[in-house]
């Protein structure tokens, strides 16, 4: 078996709390770009059920892979390619540093 160490690569990332969930003034443009999106369209951040104005409808991140839900304190990840992705924060905080 051969081994890997991950390629150092720089992503922009916002953590999603209840807080910043419906103030989404503070969001990144690229995330506010994805929220304008169709859910249909890869790269849209969305919410199910078409309950936008409720702040505790869950959020959902179309990806190449599929549909990925995005939970409280998850981060959501713009990797270097534009993609969106979603990250728990254990894992976030054991991968990333910030720079």
């Amino acid at each position: 078996m051969s081994r890997f160490r991950k390629k150092p690569v720089e992503v922009e990332a916002f953590q999603m709390t209840r807080e910043r969930r419906p103030l989404n003034e503070d969001w990144p443009e690229w995330l506010l770009q994805a929220w304008n999106k169709s859910p249909a369209e890869e790269g849209s951040l969305f919410c199910s059920g078409g309950l936008e104005g409720n702040p505790a409808t869950p959020l959902f991140i179309r990806t190449l892979e599929g549909v990925h839900r995005v939970s409280w304190n998850d981060w959501i990840i713009r990797g270097v390619k534009g993609e969106l992705y979603p990250c728990k924060p254990g894992i976030f905080a054991e991968t990333y540093e910030a720079v």
